[in-house]
């Protein structure tokens, strides 16, 4: 039986409301890794449910962040929310589990905090965080989302996506970049291709006057990036002199993660 053709009272009304959740269920169910991106029209065929229906369900569904609109197509995807939603099964995450020892040797090496990002197309987003021990540090809340060009995280995840996509994310404003402008396109890519070949990125004062953040890439077995390792900490406590170690640390961390869950570096720097 389809939720479509699932009773929809009952006396008590409890067929009613677990037909709801049945057929909410099977909206999300729609997205896979192969097709991420989907419209109403094809979820409501998969689903067999009418489009209005499903309609209602992505719209609530958007109002919670549990799924996304794709700035280009307008299709949808699963939003981020869905994060907060299993933060008790972000425990069992990989990359969050073989990181964390990583990140405290870290955050006690640099006596700044240490962060784990991951990426979802259009953003960056905090999955694991050790505090610095100074009374004055830069912490987020793990959930906390990024999508400022200038953050050391989205430079990080931009880097290793292709010119094209880049320059699409920060037409759309998915990416802001305050400013933007043909000439603005090209630095910035410069500025993306120089995070790739030195192996990490500097935001110094450019997101938030106050922050200073360096972030490198954690790497899978096929080479691709699959998280980020961030460090920040308040940019009067960061010299520039310090800031080139600070990119060492991090640099150093991500590797030793990455050598951890079997990744190896990305193909172009084979």
């Amino acid at each position: 039986m389809t939720p479509a053709e699932s009773p929809e009272t009952t006396g008590n009304g409890d067929t009613k409301g677990t037909s709801v959740i049945v057929n909410a269920i099977a909206v999300l169910r729609t997205f896979t890794p192969d097709e991420p991106l989907l419209g109403v029209t094809e979820i409501a065929n998969r689903v067999g449910l009418h489009k209005s229906t499903v309609s209602r369900i992505l719209a609530t569904f958007e109002q919670e962040h549990l799924v996304e609109r794709d700035p280009e197509t307008r299709r949808f995807r699963l939003g981020l929310g869905l994060i907060a939603v299993a933060g008790p099964l972000l425990a069992e995450l990989e990359e969050r589990r073989v990181a964390y020892p990583v990140l405290r040797e870290l955050t006690e090496q640099t006596g700044e905090t240490g962060a784990l990002m991951v990426w979802n197309g259009a953003e960056s987003m905090c999955v694991e965080q050790i505090a610095s021990h100074h009374q004055i540090k830069h912490a987020t809340p793990l959930g906390a989302r990024y999508t400022d060009a200038m953050s050391a995280s989205v430079q990080v995840f931009l880097s290793a996506e292709a010119a094209e996509r880049v320059r699409t994310l920060l037409r759309s404003g998915a990416i802001s970049y305050p400013g933007l402008d043909d000439a603005g396109l090209d630095g910035y890519e410069m500025k993306l291709k120089d995070v790739a070949a030195r192996g990490w990125a500097i935001n110094y004062g450019e997101s938030s006057i106050d922050e200073v953040g360096v972030a490198a890439p954690v790497y899978d077995h096929r080479g691709d990036v699959v998280a980020a390792v961030l460090i920040s900490a308040p940019r009067f406590r960061v010299s520039r002199e310090r800031l080139q170690g600070l990119g060492e640390a991090c640099a150093a961390a991500a590797d030793k993660i990455t050598r951890r869950l079997g990744g190896r570096a990305s193909r172009s720097s084979d």
